[in-house]
């Protein structure tokens, strides 16, 4: 991905070389292109019991002009825990303006984890944050927040490079149009498994000139990283202020449902077998 400008993309890359040295294994390039990080972070090294994953994507225009998006993955990270955290990195952005800002927000959630390892002798308690999604209501449950903001969202660059080639593009179902007010909306999707894909298949569906001159494409997607247990995601408004954020929203709202659902069919699974 190219940067806004030279002095911006040197600054980029100066952080990324610094908190690479820092925290070692704990950071992650999960797609260099598309400037897509992680990075573990826990209350202590030798025996964490609190740990937590920061995801986040740079903009072209970060740290001049434009904050990370990011994203927050922890089992027990959920509900007012979770926005305060979230408050407070976007607080560090607000007073640091301009400036690099990853080691602040790294640091700013040790503390939190470190606060939280000594407040309790036990580390989060899984089963009975288990238990709550199982038994309450799973709309109100989520695993991430985002704040997505018209000007942080990013259009992915539709050009693959020759070492991408050997992906292949993924089936797209079409949706059927509906008009409304004047206004005519399709939906299209298709299974994605890495960044690339999501490039091909916005590539793919901008053949169409149709598509390719529609006053509003937006988009949005969501990877499961497995090995990583965390999420790549990102979405596109075209000018339609928030419609892509809402959409990733959506997205997020049902893999939080599907997680509820699949952790009540375990519990009653293993209340039948007892």
């Amino acid at each position: 991905m190219a940067a806004s400008d030279p002095e911006t993309a040197q600054r980029q890359i100066d952080e990324i070389d610094a908190l690479s040295s820092i925290y070692g294994d704990d950071w992650c390039v999960v797609d260099e292109d598309e400037r897509i990080f992680c990075i573990k972070i826990s209350d202590c090294l030798e025996q964490p019991k609190w740990t937590l994953c920061l995801q986040v994507i740079l903009p072209s225009e970060y740290p001049a002009a434009a904050p990370p998006m990011y994203q927050l993955n922890a089992t027990w990270l959920r509900g007012q825990d979770y926005m305060e955290l979230a408050n407070s990195l976007e607080e560090i952005y607000v007073k640091n303006l301009g400036e690099s800002i990853l080691y602040l927000w790294v640091e700013k959630i040790r503390e939190v984890l470190i606060e939280k390892s000594q407040s309790s002798d036990t580390g989060p308690n899984v089963e009975k944050i288990t238990g709550e999604i199982d038994e309450g209501n799973e709309d109100d449950y989520s695993l991430e927040y985002q704040p997505v903001q018209e000007d942080t969202v990013k259009t992915l660059n539709f050009v693959i490079s020759e070492s991408q080639e050997d992906e292949e593009l993924p089936p797209i179902n079409h949706g059927n149009p509906i008009s409304d007010r004047r206004s005519t909306f399709q939906a299209h999707l298709a299974p994605v498994v890495s960044p690339t894909q999501v490039k091909m298949v916005l590539a793919k569906l901008h053949e169409n000139k149709k598509i390719a001159s529609a006053t509003h494409n937006i988009y949005a997607y969501r990877i499961y990283c497995e090995d990583k247990q965390t999420y790549l995601q990102d979405c596109e408004d075209d000018g339609e202020t928030a419609a892509g954020g809402r959409l990733l929203h959506l997205m997020q709202e049902e893999s939080s449902k599907q997680l509820g659902k699949n952790k009540r069919v375990r519990k009653d699974k293993r209340r039948t077998e007892h």
